[in-house]
């Protein structure tokens, strides 16, 4: 059973102040729980072992895709390849940092991959802000947390900095409008590349001016002017790009490739983020401790749970019993893409019948834990759930 502790000061108040009313839930559930999730020590350890393995095996993996020209069965767009082979080939073009869903972990429970976030990441400002801040509201310590998602965040960018000497500081940060929830964690992102030295803007990608000749650039409200930025952050699938928009796709391409921009996270994330990786996964790590098997079809005799390529807040997942025979299902916009089918684990409960799924950030190294409560599927309304070691 899960164990949780009960705190009396729920972190409220401090999010209005901030503007983050989205998180309140006052059409749902509550998003954010009052109890958070007691951890041990060396459940910590672990936690953080196994992103920092997972990751590289995921870049093995994406090697051998890019050696054997497994594009296809991933779902990658035919006009993407290029620019992920120039970003992928290009030590500069660092990933910044995604995400690790993982079932197990507590109550004694191995710990078990479902999938890596890798391109559009989030759940940082409740990861990063809103746990921490629910610690100190209720008096308790809050380095009692495995939770230093800014610090390492910022690290990155410091890092992008120092291997790209030759381009300047600018980075605009870019996200679809109209949610709230992504410009939150925009805005989180933007307060790291700060610390690290980058001159930050934001615009909404619909605002957002590409010349193929020039770069990227954003307009000044102060003066009307149209100013370069030499890195690009977008908060917008790489897949919905290639799909939506070949023009930029193409254009993109060739801004990379003439040293232009950086683009994050970069074009090669989305060899990570489709979940056919899963089965490449299970090929080069047959039986791996950290890995359920996954197959582009059910699996004979075992539950399974069936996953679109790109799919998002378990959007269009069905849960299939050893028979075949359809346990739960969760509509969504994402059914024309292909599946594969991975083992089923059950998620650890509470005493209520919830389910938890851990999140542990990755951003060169593992940063952060948080986990995410809900049903047997955790869809968009599924809530958050902080942490305390000890």
């Amino acid at each position: 059973m899960i164990p949780l502790k009960v705190l009396s000061t729920s972190p409220n108040a401090q999010l209005r102040n901030l503007g983050w009313d989205w998180m309140l839930g006052q059409d749902t559930l509550p998003y954010l729980a009052n109890e958070v999730l007691r951890v041990k020590p060396e459940e910590v350890d672990a936690y953080y072992e196994a992103a920092n393995e997972l990751f590289e095996m995921f870049v093995a993996a994406g090697q051998h895709v890019i050696d054997t020209n497994r594009f296809d069965e991933l779902g990658i767009p035919a006009n993407l390849i290029e620019l992920i082979k120039l970003s992928w080939e290009d030590d500069r073009q660092i990933h910044l940092y995604g995400r690790f869903d993982l079932v197990g972990g507590i109550d004694g429970q191995p710990i078990k991959l479902i999938e890596f976030n890798a391109d559009t990441a989030t759940c940082l400002p409740e990861t990063a802000v809103v746990q921490y801040a629910h610690l100190r509201a209720n008096g308790l310590d809050e380095s009692q947390q495995f939770n230093t998602v800014f610090e390492t965040l910022t690290g990155q960018f410091e890092e992008l900095l120092a291997l790209n000497p030759d381009l300047q500081p600018t980075i605009l940060l870019s996200a679809i409008r109209d949610f709230p929830e992504d410009d939150a964690n925009v805005a989180l992102i933007g307060e790291a590349a700060r610390e690290a030295g980058f001159d930050v803007e934001f615009d909404f990608i619909d605002s957002v001016e590409f010349s193929p000749d020039e770069g990227i650039f954003w307009q000044n409200s102060k003066n009307g002017q149209f100013e370069k930025v030499d890195f690009w952050f977008k908060l917008v699938p790489w897949e919905a790009i290639a799909e939506d928009e070949p023009e930029l796709t193409g254009m993109l391409t060739q801004l990379v490739q003439r040293r232009l921009v950086v683009v994050l996270n970069p074009a090669y994330t989305l060899l990570f983020q489709s979940k056919y990786i899963l089965k490449i996964l299970w090929e080069l790590y047959p039986n791996h401790p950290l890995l359920l098997e996954t197959d582009t079809k059910p699996l004979a005799g075992r539950a399974c749970v069936e996953k679109v390529l790109f799919g998002r807040e378990g959007a269009n997942v069905r849960i299939l019993n050893a028979d075949g025979t359809e346990r739960q299902a969760v509509d969504g916009e994402y059914n024309a893409y292909a599946k594969v089918y991975q083992e089923y684990a059950e998620f650890p409960k509470d005493a209520a019948g919830y389910s938890y799924q851990a999140g542990v950030f990755y951003a060169g190294e593992a940063c952060g834990l948080g986990f995410r409560r809900g049903g047997i599927i955790l869809d968009n309304g599924a809530g958050f759930v902080g942490h305390i070691v000890e």
